[in-house]
């Protein structure tokens, strides 16, 4: 999607926010002995309260609200009965619909006791996001935002997830300019419009490439269970830089 006028920008500010604040209020909520069920009813009701659906139910028919996924699955975790344990590696993504426009923001959290390998893949988990948030140029070209990321992970020893992507995002969960590699790929000539509205979400791993699909049709996980953790905002790129929505 790309934004045409300031009452769209409010919109997308409105449900921006409010996946954010429910992301933040289910990382806050989240401990030891709760089932996932439990923090997807959290998730629902806070969304509810606001108006808001469940983007992934009301495009895909997903059986929850929202993502929970448990190490060693990385994306896309059916809510259920399974019970959260002290030092699991944890992601929560939330996207929802209010008017007519989606937000979509994710984060992973690891349960209390925290080991340094995984805070310290945490930590660059977000510098990843971050990086590729700062190359955002309008009228730049949209493969220097993957190429950000890449280097970064390079430099720092981690693999990248790369059937699992960034995408536009808007009118609809997944929306024109369709996926958007958070790794450098040199075919994509593909430049940022002023206005265009996507999300920036590197999957940034201690070793995985690539993801599976479990037998329940949903659930990603990588072959050899390697931690892998994700960040993810929803942004707007405008003349003045980009311009993050699902701010808390």
């Amino acid at each position: 999607m790309t934004i045409e006028n300031e009452a769209q920008l409010e919109k997308l500010r409105a449900i921006g926010r409010i996946v954010a604040q429910t992301l933040t209020a289910m990382g806050e909520a989240m401990e030891p002995g709760m089932t996932t069920k439990e923090l997807d009813d959290l998730g629902r009701a806070l969304l509810e309260k606001e108006g808001a659906r469940s983007a992934p139910e009301l495009t895909y028919n997903f059986p929850g609200a929202t993502c929970i996924s448990v190490v060693a699955d990385v994306s896309h975790g059916i809510p259920g009965e399974r019970v959260i344990k002290a030092g699991d590696l944890i992601n929560i993504d939330v996207s929802a619909e209010k008017d007519g426009f989606f937000g979509d923001t994710g984060a992973s959290f690891q349960v209390p006791p925290t080991t340094a390998k995984i805070e310290r893949l945490c930590r660059d988990g977000r510098r990843a996001m971050w990086t590729g948030i700062r190359a955002v140029k309008s009228g730049g070209r949209l493969n220097e935002v993957g190429r950000a990321i890449e280097g970064l992970g390079k430099k720092n020893g981690y693999s990248l997830v790369r059937n699992l992507a960034s995408h536009g995002v808007g009118h609809s969960l997944h929306d024109d300019p369709g996926e958007i590699p958070t790794w450098h790929e040199p075919r994509d000539t593909r430049m940022i419009p002023e206005g265009l509205v996507f999300t920036i979400e590197p999957f940034l791993s201690l070793g995985a490439d690539w993801v599976d699909e479990r037998d329940d049709g949903w659930t990603l996980f990588p072959p050899k269970g390697q931690p892998t953790v994700q960040y993810e905002h929803t942004l707007v790129a405008t003349r003045n830089g980009p311009v993050i929505l699902t701010l808390a």
